[in-house]
C-alpha cells in the first residue's frame, strides 16, 4: 500500500459528526440573562430553604442523657465499670403528644467509628457466611482475630467486638401502674445490608456453623443467640447487629433502636409520665463519651436537621445579593450596544 493511501486510511470519515460540522448553540451571557437568572435561582433556593427549615422545626425530638456521670443521675451507680449487670430506671415526662410514628434511637458522643483502622477491622467474607473464614479469619480483624487460646473469633474485628449492648424497656405510668410500651425492632436495618451485604452460613441449625469458634471478647452471648425470642433474628442478620455495623461518619451519632408504632401508640406517644428501664452494659466514660436515648418523629425530609434549610437560605440570599451587585455594576459601567 502506498504511503498516501495509508494516510487516507487513518483519516476519520468525512461526515458532519466526525468533522465537527454539526450545528451548535452557544449561549451569549448578557446582563439581561445572568441577572434575572441569579434572581430566579436565589428565589428558588430561598423557597426550598424555608420549606426545609419550617419542616425541620416542626419535628418533635426528646433527648435524654443517661451516661450516669453526675451524682444525681439515676444511672450513676451503673457508670462504674466494676459494676456488672446493672439496671437503672430513667423517669421522664412528655408534655404533649409526640405524633407517630415515633422512632427510638440510642446515641453516642465522642465515639469515632470513622477511624480508618477501626473501619477495616472486619472480615466481609466471614460476614457473608463463608465458612472457610470462620476457621481462618482475615488478618484485617487483628487484634480481634483469635482469642487467648487461639480459637477464631466469629464475627471478628473491632467493629463487631464493640457492638452496643445496652437494652431498653419502656413503660408508661398509668394510675400508678407501669404499662409496657411495645417496641418494634423489625426492619430497622438497611434493606441492602439485610438482603445483600450480609448472610448467615447455609447450615441448619445455625449454631453448628459456629462450632470451634468463640464469640467476640466483649459479647455476653454468641451471634446465634442474640435474640432468644425470634430465631430468625440471629447470626449476622440480627437487626441490632446490622444497625451497628453500618458505621457513623461523625463522632456524635445516633442509631435506630426501635419503632413505636403498635396498638394504642400508632398515633404517637401520648403526654404523661414514662419510665425507661435500662440494662446498662456499655462503658463510655473511659473515653469521655456520653450516652443518650432519643424519641423522635420524622417528616418527608427525614429527621430533624436545620442545617440543610439554613444552607439553602444562605445560598439563595447570596444569589440575590450577587444579582443586585451585578445590576449596580451593569448600570454604572455598561458598554454601548454596538461594543
Amino acid at each position: 500500500m502506498a504511503k498516501d493511501e495509508k494516510e487516507y486510511e487513518n483519516r476519520p470519515d468525512n461526515t458532519a459528526f466526525t468533522q465537527q460540522r454539526l450545528p451548535a448553540w452557544q449561549p451569549m451571557l448578557s446582563a439581561g440573562i445572568v441577572i434575572p437568572g441569579f434572581v430566579l435561582i436565589g428565589l428558588a433556593f430561598i423557597g426550598i430553604g424555608i420549606a426545609l427549615f419550617v419542616t425541620s422545626r416542626n419535628i418533635q425530638v426528646l433527648e435524654l442523657d443517661y451516661t450516669g456521670e453526675e451524682n444525681n443521675s439515676p444511672c450513676f451507680k451503673c457508670s462504674d465499670p466494676d459494676v456488672k449487670n446493672c439496671r437503672c430506671d430513667l423517669p421522664f415526662t412528655i408534655s404533649t403528644l409526640i405524633e407517630g410514628p415515633v422512632f427510638f434511637y440510642y446515641g453516642l458522643s465522642n465515639y469515632f467509628q470513622n477511624h480508618r483502622k477501626y473501619g477495616v477491622s472486619r472480615d466481609d467474607d466471614q460476614l457473608f457466611g463463608d465458612l472457610d473464614n470462620f476457621k481462618s479469619p482475615s488478618d484485617t480483624c487483628a487484634p480481634y482475630e483469635y482469642d487467648s487460646s487461639k480459637k477464631p473469633i466469629v464475627p471478628c474485628g473491632a467493629v463487631a467486638n464493640s457492638m452496643f449492648n445496652d437494652t431498653f424497656t419502656l413503660y408508661r405510668v398509668v394510675n400508678g401502674e407501669n404499662k409496657l410500651v411495645p417496641l418494634d425492632g423489625k426492619g430497622i436495618a438497611w434493606w441492602t445490608d439485610y438482603n445483600i451485604k450480609y448472610r448467615n452460613p447455609n447450615v441448619t441449625p445455625i449454631k453448628n456453623a459456629f462450632n470451634g469458634t468463640v464469640k467476640p471478647i466483649f459479647w455476653s452471648k454468641p451471634a446465634y443467640e442474640l435474640d432468644t425470642t425470634d430465631s430468625a433474628n440471629n447470626g449476622f442478620l440480627n437487626q441490632d447487629f446490622l444497625v451497628w455495623m453500618r458505621r457513623a461518619a461523625l463522632p456524635d451519632f445516633r442509631k435506630l433502636y426501635r419503632r413505636i408504632t403498635e396498638g394504642e401508640y400508632a398515633e404517637g406517644l401520648p403526654a404523661g409520665d414514662y419510665i425507661l428501664r435500662i440494662a446498662y452494659n456499655y462503658p463510655v466514660l473511659s473515653f469521655d463519651g456520653r450516652k443518650k436515648v432519643v424519641f423522635s418523629n420524622v417528616s418527608w425530609m427525614g429527621g430533624k436537621n436545620e442545617f440543610l434549610g439554613i444552607a439553602y437560605l444562605v445560598v439563595g440570599s447570596l444569589c440575590i445579593v450577587m444579582s443586585v451587585v451585578m445590576l449596580i455594576v451593569y448600570a454604572k459601567f455598561k458598554f454601548p450596544e454596538g461594543d
